[in-house]
């Protein structure tokens, strides 16, 4: 099943956040299929906090990918916005 989650990048106590497409058999930080946006949750001042590429995201949802929980609510608020 493929399945669209986060993958930790950053030092220790800094995390950065890539939301990626990935098999689900594949570990968290491993191999992925595509990289469609990114989460940073500690940005300050002009840095962006989520850029997420919703068309893609969109398409792979419609091809049967499943977000998981923490994507599907960033992509909500993304949405809003």
């Amino acid at each position: 099943m493929v399945v669209i989650r986060l993958s930790r990048r950053g030092a220790k106590d800094r995390p950065f956040y890539y939301v990626v497409v990935a098999d689900q058999r594949c570990r968290r930080d491993g191999r992925f299929i595509e990289k469609v946006g990114y989460f940073n949750p500690i940005a300050a001042g002009q840095e962006t906090k989520l850029h997420l590429e919703v068309e893609r995201i969109e398409a792979w949802l419609k091809k049967g990918a499943q977000a998981s929980d923490r994507v599907a609510s960033l992509l909500k608020s993304c949405k809003k916005s």
